[in-house]
């Protein structure tokens, strides 16, 4: 169980929230940040972007606050997550060229895989191929990082996701005993829930890619975390079914439009979860659909996994 100066502080981190993304939407009404809505947007009307800032900006203060405390701060994961935040907060202001957000995303995800460790696995003996299993973690880092900010294309689905996963990751620490793993799901559950009071639709503000681009990022790397600890040997499988939902539907769209030689790189509105929309399904309806199916998920891993 959390002591009672932890759940004060994600009280606190709550409330930061809420009243950080208040104020920081202001400003940007003041500034005219908008995202202004095109043919490929599921928004109408310009709306303040960027608001990911706030939860960027809490969730790394206070991880590395309670890690000094209680723990080792992992710089790689803090630098990391801080490059792609800045390169996603420039885009969101200036738009930069998909090449340079790649590169910057792929800077991160060596930097995880050189700082922090790989993903290892010994199906079919592949554990003999550090190579193998160093490019399945930069793909699962970069493809993460990347689906996560495309998939958050209407209101409320990327901070549902995040909330969802966030609650999972808490749960893993509880049955672990990762009591920092614990302290670090809850502080991005209580960001978000503080966010998604102002991004539940009709939105007033947009999480943008420094949100979402960071999210996905920190998904990616939470269970590197855990590389050398005494753990379960289902971690991987778990943070996959922790991000299922996001994963399948950029996976699914990725091929389609690969099948019908679109070119995937651009910008569309053929997600699944965009498609539900089209077809009449509100942006309330399909976050909360994604959001039950992601709790559906988790519930079977924790049912069928043994974990150990």
């Amino acid at each position: 169980m959390m002591a009672i100066s932890e759940i004060i502080s994600l009280l606190i981190v709550f409330i930061l929230s809420y009243f950080g993304v208040e104020i920081f939407r202001r400003w940007c009404l003041k500034r005219e940040i908008f995202d202004i809505p095109n043919d490929r947007s599921s928004h109408t009307t310009p709306t303040a972007r960027g608001g990911g800032i706030i939860i960027v900006t809490l969730t790394l203060v206070f991880y590395i606050s309670y890690e000094l405390i209680y723990g080792n701060i992992n710089w790689f994961y803090v630098a990391g997550a801080l490059i792609i935040a800045i390169i996603s907060w420039l885009d969101d202001l200036i738009s930069i060229r998909s090449i340079w957000r790649f590169a910057v995303h792929s800077l991160a995800a060596f930097i995880a895989i050189f700082g922090i460790g790989i993903i290892r696995f010994d199906i079919f003996y592949l554990d003999q191929f550090a190579w193998i299993q160093i490019i399945v973690t930069f793909v699962w880092i970069v493809w993460l990082t990347n689906a996560y900010n495309f998939m958050d294309g209407i209101d409320g689905i990327a901070a549902t996701q995040a909330i969802t996963a966030g609650i999972a990751w808490i749960l893993f620490g509880f049955y672990t005993n990762e009591t920092s793993i614990t302290y670090f799901a809850a502080v991005l559950v209580v960001t978000n829930l503080g966010f998604i009071f102002h991004n539940w639709s009709p939105a007033k503000i947009f999480m943008g890619d420094v949100g979402s681009a960071f999210l996905g990022y920190t998904f990616a790397v939470l269970p590197l975390f855990l590389i050398g600890k005494n753990v379960t040997k289902n971690t991987y499988i778990f943070a996959i079914c922790a991000v299922f939902l996001f994963l399948f539907d950029s996976i699914v769209t990725f091929l389609r439009r690969i099948l019908n030689r679109e070119k995937f790189w651009e910008a569309h509105r053929s997600h699944i979860y965009q498609r539900l929309v089209i077809r009449g399904f509100s942006h309330q309806k399909v976050s909360l659909i994604y959001g039950t199916l992601s709790i559906i998920v988790i519930g079977i891993y924790f049912l069928i996994v043994n974990l150990r």
